[in-house]
């Protein structure tokens, strides 16, 4: 009979793996809609994750009116992981996410309320998996993002431009082949400065272009970034 259990309890947990890898396979072929309902079914602390990516990444892709909702609901789910696994590190990130995006659709003020909880859940991530490479991007761009609005947004939220290369290199040595970060780069070093960090902004947009997409969503940065080069050229 214990056999019988263990061998029951063995294919459970197999077949939730699956599961759950189904969903990450259904969002890296675009279709985020299947994998949030797909991931959300799973009530685990990973389902959860995947389906708060895939909202947050569909938002992306959605009409504005759409967007808020969606991110909203992005953040129910990163939270929801949260509860599920506290020492997750890809949920704290999907929250960040969330949060991050959410605070380019909202007024000054909200997304300086956002800014600090935003910086706080990439921390835990990074203090969860230091090998982390897509925190450290979106802490670099949180970083040019917040500097790039003047000396107030600095001062309240502690954001400092001397620490988006650094963040934005330590991705790159994880993960140098990932188009987005490349891409994301370029956007830091624009909204640092423009002007001066021109040339720098292209080289990055030129390897990124270089690179070969896996996902749907990989071919999407690609385009981004081609566009980016084409109009800094």
């Amino acid at each position: 009979m214990r056999t019988l259990i263990l061998t029951a309890l063995l294919a459970t947990t197999t077949a939730l793996a699956a599961t759950a890898q189904d969903a990450s396979n259904t969002l890296d072929r675009g279709n985020w809609q299947d994998a949030a309902s797909l991931g959300a079914s799973l009530d685990s602390a990973d389902g959860y994750t995947i389906a708060a990516k895939a909202t947050t990444l569909g938002a992306s892709v959605s009409p504005d009116s759409a967007k808020a909702a969606l991110l909203k609901k992005a953040q129910s789910y990163a939270n929801q992981a949260i509860k599920l696994n506290p020492n997750s590190a890809s949920a704290y990130f999907e929250l960040a996410r969330a949060d991050g995006r959410l605070a380019q659709y909202t007024g000054i003020l909200e997304s300086l309320g956002l800014a600090g909880e935003i910086k706080k859940a990439l921390v835990k991530a990074i203090d969860l998996d230091p090998k982390f490479d897509e925190a450290y991007v979106a802490l670099g761009l949180w970083n040019a993002e917040l500097a790039a609005k003047g000396g107030g947004a600095s001062f309240i939220t502690g954001a400092r431009g001397d620490q988006v290369i650094p963040n934005f290199e330590k991705a790159i040595a994880i993960a140098p082949t990932t188009i987005a970060h490349r891409l994301e780069y370029a956007n830091s070093l624009l909204l640092l400065n423009r002007n001066s960090n021109r040339s720098a902004a292209i080289a990055q947009l030129q390897k990124a272009v270089s690179l070969t997409p896996v996902t749907y969503w990989d071919k999407q940065d690609l385009a981004a970034a081609q566009k980016k080069l084409d109009a800094l050229r």
